[in-house]
């Protein structure tokens, strides 16, 4: 028997495949990266290798699809910041060891740095143009509540605080913006997975196992970002053990899980954008 389908579970259904399919991309290609020999510090570090193009690719990927589940809801609402964020995180790198660095050790390299402004510039100007046209829409539509309003005040405020710290100071932008990205991006993602262990589900053990995959997905990404610190703070990783790279991969798998978790649970929905 068929089995039928609404035009809107059906792209609920891809934009959360897409997302699923995104992630594994990027674990795929720095994971053939690795295997080859190539010694990476970190996942972010793969954006100047073979594997930078999926890396890149397949963020703005995430990204879109993140947009896509765009709505009222203050899920939602943290997943249209966090599409800003992951934006950031593929197209402002992390800071690498080369010997161009003097007087620190760290930095992005000259000849990638006009590319990186060409790149910030164009997604600085792509959001703020993207939140005009979302409160237009919201106008029209008849959806400009105070959930909309403060999504894109947040949105516009991080844009406009991002663009004001490159210019004022683009040495201390370029250092750290990646990382400041990053962790704010998973912080948002376990807020995310925080708040929907506690939104109510079907009842029955049903209800129990989603609580307890997404509260444990909200715990482990906490978790792996204070131990990233840790590690980070105490040089753990002066002995070769690549604390960052695991820190990275540990909380990218704890991302996909979400995915996996939420998509088998709406796969049915006949509305499935994220609830009110």
């Amino acid at each position: 028997m068929r089995v039928r389908t609404t035009s809107t579970q059906r792209t609920y259904r891809y934009v959360r495949l897409a997302l699923i399919g995104a992630t594994v991309f990027v674990g795929v290609a720095v994971g053939m990266e690795l295997a080859v020999g190539t010694p990476l510090p970190s996942i972010s570090a793969a954006y100047y290798g073979p594997a930078g193009p999926a890396f890149t690719g397949a963020l703005s990927a995430i990204a879109l699809a993140l947009l896509a589940l765009s709505g009222r809801s203050v899920e939602q609402g943290l997943l249209d910041v966090a599409a800003v964020l992951a934006l950031a995180i593929a197209y402002l790198p992390t800071t690498i060891a080369v010997g161009v660095c003097e007087p620190v050790l760290r930095c992005v390299p000259p000849d990638v740095r006009a590319a990186v402004i060409n790149n910030g510039a164009a997604v600085a100007s792509i959001v703020l143009l993207g939140a005009v046209v979302a409160g237009v829409l919201a106008r029209v539509q008849g959806t400009a509540g105070g959930g909309v309003v403060l999504t894109i005040g947040v949105i516009v405020a991080l844009t406009l605080g991002a663009v004001g710290w490159a210019v004022v100071s683009p040495e201390s932008f370029l250092a750290r913006a990646h990382e400041v990205a990053a962790v704010t991006f998973f912080v948002v993602v376990a807020a995310v997975a925080a708040l929907a262990a506690w939104r109510p589900h079907p009842g029955g053990r049903r209800r129990r196992a989603l609580r307890m995959a997404y509260g444990a997905v909200a715990v482990g990404i906490i978790l792996t970002l204070v131990l990233l610190a840790v590690g980070i703070v105490t040089g753990a990783g002066r002995g070769g053990f690549p604390v960052v790279l695991v820190g990275e991969s540990v909380a990218l798998a704890l991302f996909g899980v979400f995915w996996v978790v939420q998509t088998v649970e709406l796969w049915n929905e006949p509305d499935p954008g994220l609830r009110e």
